[in-house]
């Protein structure tokens, strides 16, 4: 199972990034699919989570500003960013909790994107 992040970059303050996550390889269904981000000498914190049903869950710092989606079909995970600031800027990482065949469920992690807001 691999999970690929996409749209990531360098953005003015203000300004918008939408981010995506596609999971493959063989699975039998996913569970709750996230998007994690860690800056720099911080600890990875939770910025947005979305279950299976499609009901989302925000950190309060990106409240209003962040919407999480996903489609079930593609598999895959998006974040849409708007009115980014500085404090914004970290490694995004996307989660998701899949069922494996012939074992449970995991979770699995994607290899990280930049998101840089310049002032």
């Amino acid at each position: 199972v691999q999970l690929v992040e996409s749209g990531g970059g360098l953005v003015q303050a203000g300004g918008s990034l939408r981010l995506s996550c596609a999971a493959s390889g063989s699975f039998f269904s996913i569970n709750a699919m996230g998007w994690y981000r860690q800056a720099p000498g911080k600890q990875r914190e939770l910025a947005a989570v979305i279950t299976s049903g499609g009901n989302p869950n925000y950190a309060d710092s990106v409240k209003g500003r962040f919407t999480i989606s996903r489609d079930n079909a593609r598999n895959t995970v998006y974040l849409q960013m708007n009115s980014l600031k500085p404090e914004d800027t970290a490694v995004y990482y996307c989660n998701a909790v899949i069922l494996v065949p012939g074992t449970s469920w995991y979770d699995y992690w994607g290899q990280g994107t930049q998101v840089t807001v310049s002032s």
